[in-house]
């Protein structure tokens, strides 16, 4: 049986635009291996939202973004009205929510996510801000409308992090995780490790679309740390903060220091951690020396890795090369066909 799945998107960026262009690409498959056809209703991007009920087309909407438009732009644009309001104007059964962090507010994908939720829409987050901020709020909320929350895609992208420790490590008591979860540090490390400039390294990974809007977020650890709340709070089974995780960045780590661990046989690399004690588990991020031996030493350039111990499944290790945006926008299809095969 098909089913239409009329669908919002908060936010235009790199990883929307991509999940548009993988709709162009998939969508026959989509219909034939799954049974599910994404109409895109709703759009919006920081100067507006727009609907329309016969759905834009997602190449002329993707392709209208990179060329510069902005949603006001559009003859569907709602003056005055809100993504909030418009979820209320329009038919919808999913919002893919992919706007900028916002650690102090998480706005406005936090106040999207709540009335979606609330209303009984499911909702695939890219953007962590909302689940850092409400985990278990959002959570309650999804449960108590029945709809369907997932976010595969707000840490370390394509890797399926979450669904690993959700889904694969049942009764497990996880003793320790390790992880390179921001592939833009990791880049920038690497690259000055051979000679280039920390600038120039950044702007490369900010022309590629995988550094935040804010990239303070990556080079200072608050990314990665992130990150590590989603996993505490999803599958460690702790109720973590960010306010919980010791965070350091990379922005104090100079090319010396780089060469002196290249010279050792050892490479620096920006770590999350979470270490299970008596009182629970300790959270940090920050830089770490590593031998070339260890598993997040080989992580390299644009990859991303974690390391999870546990009592049952032994040790356990998982990479990613990711150095655009396309697999993270394939996280969120993934999530969004894996909550609607089920219905």
């Amino acid at each position: 049986m098909t089913k239409v799945i009329a669908t919002a998107m908060l936010g235009l960026g790199n990883v929307n635009r991509n999940f548009l262009k993988i709709l162009e690409m998939k969508a026959d498959q989509l219909f034939t291996q799954y049974g599910l056809t994404f109409r895109i209703v709703c759009v919006a991007d920081s100067s507006g939202v727009a609907i329309n009920a016969n759905v834009f087309d997602p190449a002329q909407l993707r392709q209208f973004k990179e060329t510069g438009g902005r949603i006001r732009q559009l003859t569907e644009f709602l003056p005055n009205r809100t993504a909030v309001d418009a979820l209320a104007m329009v038919p919808c059964d999913l919002v893919l929510e992919a706007s900028p962090v916002d650690l102090k507010t998480g706005e406005p994908g936090l106040s999207v996510t709540r009335a979606a939720l609330q209303r009984g829409i499911s909702v695939v987050l890219a953007n962590k801000g909302p689940l850092v901020l409400a985990f278990r709020e959002l959570h309650e909320l999804a449960a108590a409308s029945g709809a369907g929350l997932a976010f595969s895609a707000t840490v370390c992208g394509a890797l399926p992090v979450i669904n690993i420790g959700q889904r694969d490590l049942i009764a497990a008591e996880i003793t320790l995780l390790r992880g390179i979860f921001n592939s833009t540090s990791n880049f920038i490390l690497e690259e000055m490790t051979q000679g280039r400039s920390y600038a120039d390294a950044l702007v490369e990974a900010q022309q590629r679309g995988i550094a935040e809007t804010d990239p303070s977020l990556d080079v200072e650890g608050w990314d990665t740390a992130n990150k590590l709340v989603i996993i505490a709070n999803s599958f460690l089974g702790s109720h973590a903060r960010l306010a919980d995780v010791t965070v350091e960045g990379i922005t104090q780590i100079s090319s010396t220091q780089l060469q002196a661990a290249l010279a050792a046989d050892s490479n620096i690399k920006l770590v999350a951690s979470a270490q299970k004690t008596v009182d629970g588990y300790r959270l940090a991020v920050a830089p770490a020396i590593l031998p070339k031996r260890d598993f997040l030493a080989g992580c390299s350039g644009w990859e991303m890795g974690i390391e999870i111990h546990s009592d049952l499944y032994g040790k356990q290790f998982y990479k990613l090369w990711e150095r655009e945006p396309l697999p993270t926008a394939a996280a969120m299809l993934r999530d969004a066909v894996n909550l609607f095969r089920k219905q």
